[in-house]
């Protein structure tokens, strides 16, 4: 089937149907939790950097600085409620003075004192996340498939689409699953302009563009995940450019000074809010074992716990799996899991599960590469896995099984 140019295959088909489960989840979850005092700090913050930032000297919103975290979180979970609020006063605006419905400044108050007539608040604040979660869930589908061919990008998919904390975080305003979306996607787009170098000149800029506003919004997210991703994509990118490696850090720079730009626009171009950058600690870090002790401890991981040593396995054992494509993901897997943040409360182990899910997407797409009795045999596994996963999953969201 094409549309519009695009082939919909069943490949296609498979990652949109598990995409929409994704959504499923995310949108029964939410209807089950009620708001919380966390969701309306977003919402106060995120509306006063759109609509009337603070005045305080050093300070961007009367939240103080945000808890060392980045902006963009804020932003995105204000906005839904501004533009509602601007909507309606809009609307208002064109009735008659005595028949106007928020005369009496309502709409001009907290979240909180708008909440009767704002509408539909719950599912505004936490939306954009789970869009975020679900545009994730797309990137690592399409580079799963174009590196390992279909089984590994559903794979890939399934398990991220079956993963309790890929749902808990994306069903709340958080800068996590956003530092997540962007570091995986600064990272594979830093291969990107690798490869597109070994091209005509005409093909880089646009690659140059996405992997500046890449590193951008990471940043906006969180510091520490676009330092971490800045230094993975430029060593990644070293190794792939080959003979045009001395464009590698005129590029990088390039990247980088126009990410600093897009922070700077996040805080409204303010000097003094943004400078706190520098100084808020957000980017120190150490390292713990205890976030990867716990997600191997708890239950309704089970499936990708089982997959994932599978594919390490398979990895130490067979030449054939140990190539690049599987090696990078394993490489930043190894890397973030393990990073904890010293100065602000911060879950980096999250940004490392897209990587996790790509490794293991990888290796089982070569081991279903064999022919004959092992491929089946194999091919039961994977589906056993994604079934169990998606079980433990469901059962976590309904309250059954603790997550």
């Amino acid at each position: 089937m094409k549309l519009r140019g695009f082939y919909v295959g069943r490949g296609q088909r498979v990652a949109a149907a598990l995409l929409v489960m994704l959504l499923a989840e995310c949108l029964w979850t939410i209807r089950q939790q009620p708001l919380e005092p966390n969701d309306y700090r977003y919402a106060r913050c995120g509306r006063e950097m759109w609509e009337r930032p603070s005045v305080l000297q050093g300070y961007f919103t009367s939240c103080g600085n945000l808890n060392g975290d980045g902006t963009l979180a804020y932003r995105l979970a204000g906005f839904p409620l501004t533009a509602q609020r601007v909507a309606m006063l809009a609307a208002d605006h064109f009735r008659m003075p005595a028949n106007r419905l928020y005369a009496d400044g309502s709409l001009n108050g907290s979240t909180w004192e708008a909440r009767h007539e704002l509408a539909w608040v719950k599912y505004l604040l936490r939306l954009p996340f789970v869009l975020f979660a679900i545009w994730l869930g797309g990137g690592l589908w399409w580079v799963a498939k174009r590196l390992f061919g279909p089984e590994g990008g559903a794979l890939a998919l399934g398990l991220y689409v079956f993963c309790p904390e890929i749902v808990h975080y994306a069903t709340r305003p958080n800068n996590e699953i956003l530092a997540m979306w962007g570091q995986y996607g600064l990272v594979y787009t830093a291969m990107g302009v690798a490869h597109a170098l070994q091209g005509p000149r005409s093909k880089w800029r646009p690659r140059i563009i996405l992997l500046t506003v890449a590193l951008g919004l990471t940043a906006t997210a969180h510091l520490l995940a676009a330092v971490l991703g800045l230094v993975a994509g430029s060593a990644f990118f070293f190794y792939l450019a080959e003979r045009r490696r001395a464009y590698v850090s005129q590029i990088m720079i390039f990247a980088a000074l126009g990410a600093l730009a897009i922070v700077f626009a996040g805080f409204g171009f303010r000097i003094s809010a943004f400078l706190y950058v520098f100084t808020g600690g957000s980017g120190r870090f150490w390292f713990s074992a205890h976030a990867v002790e716990h997600f191997v401890t708890t239950p309704a991981n089970a499936g990708i716990l089982v997959a994932t040593l599978v594919a390490a396995v398979i990895y130490a054992t067979s030449r054939r799996s140990r190539y690049f494509g599987n090696t990078a993901p394993l490489l930043m897997l190894l890397a973030l899991a393990f990073v904890y943040t010293t100065q602000v409360v911060s879950a980096p182990w999250l940004w490392a599960l897209p990587f996790l899910f790509t490794f293991v997407g990888g290796v089982f797409a070569d081991a279903l590469d064999s022919v004959g009795r092992e491929r089946k045999m194999f091919l039961a596994l994977t589906a056993a896995v994604v079934v169990t996963q998606a079980a433990l999953c469901w059962l976590t969201l309904a309250g059954v099984m603790a997550g």
